[in-house]
């Protein structure tokens, strides 16, 4: 009886490692995405030459975005494929020091005054570096953290994880709403501009080392990849073998997430800026409010999704974002500096209806695919869809000349809803599946 009960308890110390080092690495991750949208966004002027134009400016901040974005597929087709090869614990000890090293080495760069256009190259160069760091880890300390949680928890337990993407870019707003107050970004020798805009990134590459560390002490293997049978590549297995559908149809589903994810996250900070006329501290205010606000919407869409099923919350939720976050996002374009107070209502109504999808999304992308392939599936599932929203900034600019400059980002909110209604409703129901035993959902839909 002692034995079994040593057993039982070492198990669930285990599992709560692997939630707890799967919550802090998803944290890690998101801080360090959109670190730069945040913080870099009133220093950009120290990358960019003094006659840089706002349109030229735009393009150079949606780069700096989508070289991250662009690098996550191929970290986690590797590090997947290690995952699935070798085991998710040491994989994802790599992943998080790589990006760590590269997130603390920006807050190291010097600007255009030294080094001209090359400071904008450096920059956007380790941007790609540090995205095949982050893809590799999201691909590994994730489905680790999803095979140790018991099937009635995974929903509760992706909300724990996927949350800390709002909570890290609230804690972003408001280490950025400080440093904005104490040190103004008045010009490009203002001490924001030289050095303020700094801190957050070292704080980044921080937390990839005390990932490292927390997951060399504290995290096993999951039992499921023990079990798992083994298989050829996990990559030909799952772009050419029987579950090339299954991505098919996650690629629809995420392709319209990270749709939705680039206007909320990216499109709408800035247009609060420009088109509504709010200054940076302002948005900083908002953007800190919504993403609190949304660190409960997540947990409760995971929880609903539990209750109700993936498949019917996905087909549900993708049809809400395609009409509410379009609403709200139509209302913002006529507002002006005076009326914080429902600018701010509507933002969060735009972050609420788009981005809260997440919640769901850790125990649905695992559970989608079988044990063998499972890192590669997920974190393959889970970035490739990215190529194509990538490129939002391009999309807006040709969408301008019909809609205009204010409404063209409405229609990337639109198809990205309905995308993710589709994707959710061609996949099958994942929800009671025992990812003990290497399985995942059936390849069908069913009603």
């Amino acid at each position: 009886m002692s034995t079994t009960a040593e057993t039982d308890t070492h198990t669930e110390e285990s599992r709560r490692a692997a939630l707890r080092g799967g919550i802090l690495g998803y944290y890690a991750d998101q801080f360090d995405i959109f670190v730069p949208i945040i913080t870099l966004a009133p220093a950009m002027i120290y990358f960019e030459p003094a006659d840089t134009s706002k349109s030229t400016a735009a393009l150079i901040a949606a780069a700096v975005f989508a070289a991250t974005l662009l690098a996550r597929p191929l970290g986690s087709a590797v590090f997947g494929y290690y995952a699935d090869k070798v085991g998710r614990r040491i994989t994802t000890m790599v992943a998080v020091a790589g990006f760590g090293v590269s997130t603390f080495a920006i807050g190291l760069l010097p600007g255009h005054q030294h080094l001209g256009m090359g400071a904008i190259a450096l920059l956007i160069g380790l941007r790609f570096i540090g995205g095949i760091f982050l893809g590799g880890e999201y691909a590994t300390a994730v489905p680790l953290a999803m095979e140790w949680s018991p099937r009635r928890r995974r929903g509760l337990a992706s909300g724990l994880i996927t949350c800390t993407s709002p909570l890290a870019t609230a804690s972003i707003a408001a280490l950025s709403l400080f440093l904005l107050s104490v040190i103004p970004p008045d010009g490009v020798d203002s001490a924001y501009v030289q050095w303020g805009w700094r801190i957050p990134f070292f704080i980044g590459g921080l937390l990839g080392i005390v990932l490292f560390v927390y997951y060399r002490n504290n995290v096993e293997e999951a039992p499921a990849f023990e079990a798992a049978e083994p298989t050829g590549s996990p990559l030909r297995e799952l772009l050419g073998g029987r579950h090339r559908r299954d991505l098919a149809q996650v690629f629809v589903l995420m392709t319209g997430a990270w749709l939705l994810t680039n206007v909320a996250a990216a499109v709408l900070p800035s247009m609060l800026r420009t088109e509504v006329g709010l200054p940076d501290r302002t948005v900083s205010v908002i953007l800190l409010v919504s993403s609190l606000v949304c660190v409960g919407t997540f947990v409760g869409c995971a929880l609903l999704s539990q209750r109700v099923g993936r498949r019917r919350f996905y087909a549900c939720f993708g049809v809400v974002s395609a009409v509410a976050a379009s609403t709200c996002y139509v209302l913002l374009t006529t507002l002006g500096p005076d009326d914080t107070v429902l600018a701010t209502v509507l933002a969060v109504g735009v972050q609420t209806t788009t981005i809260s999808m997440y919640g769901p999304i850790a125990a649905y992308l695992t559970e989608r695919f079988p044990s063998a392939i499972r890192a590669t599936g997920y974190g393959v599932g889970y970035s490739l869809a990215l190529v194509i929203p990538a490129f939002y900034a391009f999309y807006i600019s040709g969408l301008a000349t019909i809609t205009g400059t204010a409404l063209a980002p409405v229609v990337l909110l639109v198809v990205g809803g309905l995308l993710v209604a589709l994707g959710g409703a061609l996949g099958p129901e994942t929800k009671d599946v025992d990812m003990t035993t290497g399985g995942a959902a059936d390849p069908e839909p069913r009603p």
